[in-house]
């Protein structure tokens, strides 16, 4: 198969995976930390290597509407946004994910004000974990490319019907600068089909979304809940058919480690590099620790994380999310465990909130802290410090 390598930062290679995906139109607001994302599809656009409509608009808000009506109409659709721009979005959002629209969005993982702060931390996007978008978190560039192709396909699916979040850390991936394998166009068209959805129909009007009464909502609830749960077999399907095509593995949850872990750090995004590095030098001083990386936050994969935790005696959630006096990844896991036979200790830590640095050091540091008081309760929640 043919592939070339490019030096991309990670808002180019989603450009790139928007180029590849054929996506038909295109509806941008500027802001930090994703603007150079959609400026990168606006060149595509203008060259004339990307056939699509760009709609400059003056809101989030209207973006994503823009994005819902082209979808609803037959077209290919995708916007990215960050931390404000995606809660001004949040009407919409619902609008989306509860009336299954099939588009794709890049989130690119911003701070939330007060105080304000244009650094990465996860609480933007998390905080769209109830709108009824599926949400895959990123961890480097490659991944963020290929996110994109795959995200069209899992959505567009009639199985699913559903819009997808690709989310990434800013400035970590956003602006750093890795080694991508950017795909041939005539390989990734034939992995993804052309979008086929002639919902609306100027010859045979009709009406969406209107007033119900209770138990037409509540029905309506369930189906949507129905095409969640049929999602998650069918991610699964689009990754053995993407490493089928393209030699890239990906799971909604991966394990990584050299020894069979009785401990396992737990992260996301750009926090779970850092990660796989500190378990590499644990590793080599015979520490059997080892990673839980969740690709997939929506819909959780309960199930797949129950069997990766099996025989280990506990976890160390990394979390760069904060909702009150809890992590939001923690939260998630400790129900995700709550019937699970195996329930390992959580002890859970706040990292990298408001762009914070997490090396690996510090991990490294933090891991060999713990390992002597495993056995000790969890006395709630620790704030990791930056540096390291």
């Amino acid at each position: 198969m043919a592939e070339q390598i490019e030096v991309l930062t990670g808002n180019a290679a989603a450009a790139y995976g928007v180029k590849l995906s054929r996506a038909q139109v295109i509806a941008a607001y500027p802001i930090t930390p994703q603007t150079t994302l959609v400026e990168r599809i606006a060149e595509f656009i203008a060259k004339g290597e990307l056939k699509a409509e760009y709609i400059r608009v003056e809101s989030e808000h209207s973006a994503l509407a823009a994005c819902i009506g082209a979808s609803l109409g037959g077209a290919r659709a995708f916007t990215a946004t960050s931390s404000q721009g995606l809660l001004l979005m949040q009407e919409m959002l619902f609008w989306a994910g509860y009336g299954r629209t099939p588009l794709v969005m890049a989130v690119v993982t911003r701070a939330i004000a007060p105080p304000w702060n244009m650094w990465s931390e996860h609480t933007d996007a998390l905080a769209q974990r109830d709108t009824g978008w599926i949400q895959i978190f990123c961890h480097n560039n490659q991944e963020v490319l290929d996110s994109i192709i795959q995200a069209y396909k899992i959505s567009e699916d009639k199985r699913v019907m559903l819009p997808v979040m690709v989310c990434f850390d800013g400035f970590e991936i956003s602006h750093t600068s890795e080694n991508v394998t950017v795909p041939e166009q005539s390989d990734v068209d034939s992995f993804l089909p052309p979008y086929d959805n002639d919902l609306l129909d100027v010859e045979e009007p009709k009406l969406l979304w209107n007033g119900v009464y209770p138990e037409d909502a509540f029905k309506f609830k369930t189906i949507f809940s129905e095409a969640a749960e049929r999602s998650l077999s069918v991610i699964e399907e689009v990754h053995r058919d993407f490493d089928s095509r393209f030699g890239r593995r990906y799971e909604a949850v991966e394990i990584y480690g050299r020894y069979e872990p009785k401990v396992f750090l737990v992260a996301m995004g750009s926090v779970a590099s850092s990660a796989k590095a500190a378990v590499d030098v644990l590793n080599r001083e015979g520490l059997p620790v080892g990673l839980i990386r969740i690709r997939l936050f929506r819909p959780f994969p309960a199930s797949e994380l129950q069997k990766a935790v099996e025989g280990s005696e506990a976890l160390i959630i990394l979390d760069r999310s904060l909702s009150f006096t809890r992590g939001i990844l923690s939260t998630e896991v400790a129900a995700a465990l709550y019937n699970a036979k195996s329930r390992p200790k959580i002890f859970e830590y706040i990292v990298g909130l408001g762009g914070a640095v997490v090396t690996h050091t510090s991990i490294v540091e933090t891991v060999k802290h713990l390992l002597p008081r495993i056995a000790e309760e969890p006395k709630g929640i620790v704030w990791l410090k930056s540096g390291g």
